[in-house]
């Protein structure tokens, strides 16, 4: 048999390291607060508007980067958004006061909503379906892994240069990878030149494809929007991947204050302490992305491969995240912590697939739409708890909040997320579309 190559993997791991430079320059100004509040005087509940200030720019451009992205590929819209990033997440290190910091942290969310949308846009092109719970495991690792990596690098550049030097210093890591992007991705893979024939017909599935100058990508009507706002399914998915949210901005942007307030551990020390948690979700993360496709080839259902996941996963972290708040013992928080963080974003990749599985050829619109609410929850985790630590002195209702919202949607998950019947429902009322319009690479 002709060797396939694997090209594939290289533009997975082109979207791993744009993942992974996204979530260092959006999670860094959390271990900058101490700093921020010391030279700016600002109190603990305008931190929390500033941090979820991302979520409100956020919810905007994901959304609408899922349309722009089925509609004129990855290429163009992830390249803009990660020039517009660059930019923002230096220009921060420049904020004078609360207003600056909020309008920031606001375009800051405006240019990282497109990436999720165009990286489901681009799985769904570029892998072949038995591979795409994995390469979203492989790429949506980047998440917890920046977080684990971050915070040491983050807290030692505020050490040495500041925090407005930090902020400075994290420009690059998003600039150099704007050349490459231009350079090896192309919308679709019969585009690129380093794709082999025998690669391109894996990707297909083992079908023939010939090869073609432009990418096609589909317009929307009305009924692609019905589909995608009242298939029970979605709507269950979107539900548990904004729980799923709330848990991540939270221990994002509010975990290393906690540490730091409630045991009193410094900058370096809750740099240390913060690897644990997201360390542990990337293992968790990448070995339920492939446990997901196994369970689909072995099974053929994608209820037990990707609903079962999603519903013990949920179910773990709301166990996990009660103590926290009623036991006052360093070790016992952070293996708590380290079991919620770890438990919440472990079944991550099968959210992402079954927008894929469901509707592939709007995968990105419907991440566009799952991600709005992930990004509204980057607004209300944030705000909320530091509204609730601040009138009651305490994270202890902040925790129980997570916990109900986890059970919630494990109930919800249960009793409507099922794919199989939805996908099957979805096909048989899909109705011909417009002509596809070419769109150049």
């Amino acid at each position: 048999m002709a060797n396939r190559g694997g090209f594939r993997w290289f533009v997975i791991f082109l979207l791993f390291y744009i993942t992974v430079a996204n979530y260092i320059d959006r999670s860094a100004i959390a271990f900058a607060v101490g700093g921020i509040k010391a030279e700016l005087g600002i109190t603990t509940a305008e931190i929390g508007l500033i941090l979820g200030a991302f979520g409100l720019g956020y919810a905007v451009t994901t959304f609408l980067g899922g349309i722009a992205v089925d509609r004129w590929g990855a290429r163009a819209v992830l390249l803009v958004a990660a020039v517009l990033w660059t930019g923002s997440i230096g220009l921060t290190g420049f904020a004078g006061g609360f207003l600056t910091l909020y309008i920031a942290r606001t375009v800051l969310g405006v240019a990282e909503g497109p990436n999720f949308p165009s990286l489901t846009g681009a799985i769904s092109r570029w892998l072949a379906p038995h591979e795409r719970a994995i390469a979203l495991g492989n790429t949506l690792v980047a998440v917890p892994l920046a977080l684990a990596i971050g915070a040491p690098i983050v807290t030692q550049l505020i050490a040495a240069f500041g925090w407005r030097g930090m902020f400075f210093a994290l420009t690059v890591l998003s600039g150099i990878w704007v050349p490459l992007w231009l350079i090896f991705f192309r919308n679709d893979p019969e585009q690129s030149g380093f794709v082999s024939d025998a690669e391109l017909k894996h990707i297909r599935g083992g079908v023939e494809a010939g090869r073609n100058r432009t990418a096609r990508h589909v317009r929307h009507g009305l009924t692609d929007w019905r589909l995608l706002l009242t298939n029970r399914t979605l709507l269950a998915n979107y539900w548990a991947f904004f729980v799923f949210g709330y848990f991540l901005f939270f221990f994002m942007t509010w975990l290393p204050n906690y540490l730091a307030q409630t045991y009193h551990l410094n900058v370096k020390e809750v740099g240390l302490f913060a690897i644990l948690p997201w360390a542990c979700a990337s293992v968790l993360l990448v070995a339920l992305g492939y446990l997901s496709d196994y369970l689909l080839a072995r099974t053929g259902k994608l209820r037990i491969a990707r609903t079962l996941l999603i519903g013990v996963s949920q179910l773990l972290a709301a166990l996990a995240v009660i103590p926290i708040g009623f036991i006052h013992d360093l070790n016992v928080a952070i293996a708590c912590i380290t079991a919620a963080v770890a438990f919440s974003m472990s079944a991550n990749a099968a959210y992402y697939a079954v927008n894929v599985d469901i509707v592939p050829a709007r995968a990105a619109t419907a991440l566009g739409i799952m991600d709005t609410g992930f990004a509204i929850s980057g607004f209300l985790a944030p705000a909320i708890t530091g509204l609730v630590v601040g009138v009651f002195g305490s994270f202890l209702y902040a925790f129980l909040l997570m916990a109900a919202l986890a059970l919630s949607s494990v109930l919800v998950v249960l009793v409507f997320h099922r794919p199989d019947e939805d996908r099957v429902k979805e096909s048989e009322r899909s109705q011909p579309g417009p002509q596809a319009a070419a769109v150049p690479s």
